[in-house]
Order: structure tokens, then C-alpha cells, then sequence
């Protein structure tokens, strides 16, 4: 099993958003996965990716 953990700052990508959509995170998850099938040959089923959403402040 393969876990990719991203940490991303807890602010929107779109004026008036204030976190990373689903759909965005969505994204992530499949680029990430994907990137490890390509160059480490890792099955997509055995990766997991964890999104952390840290405060601007922190």
C-alpha cells in the first residue's frame, strides 16, 4: 500500500471560496495516483492519497 499525503492551505481557488472544492480534491487525488502508476508502477488500487487543508495562519 502507498499513502501520499498533500497538504494544502485552507483557502479556495475561486473568489469567495474558502477551501479546495471536492471536485479539486478529486483531481488531486487522480493526478497523484496516477503519477505513481506511471513512474513507480504502483497499482491505483493500492495508493492512497490524504488531503490535509492547513489554516493560512498556521
Amino acid at each position: 500500500m502507498r499513502i501520499v499525503t498533500i497538504q494544502v492551505t485552507r483557502e479556495g481557488t475561486q473568489p469567495g471560496a474558502d477551501s479546495v472544492t471536492a471536485d479539486e480534491k478529486a483531481q488531486l487525488i487522480k493526478g497523484v495516483s496516477h503519477l505513481l502508476l506511471d513512474v513507480l508502477n504502483k497499482p491505483l488500487e493500492a495508493t492512497f492519497v490524504v488531503i490535509q487543508e492547513v489554516e493560512t495562519e498556521n
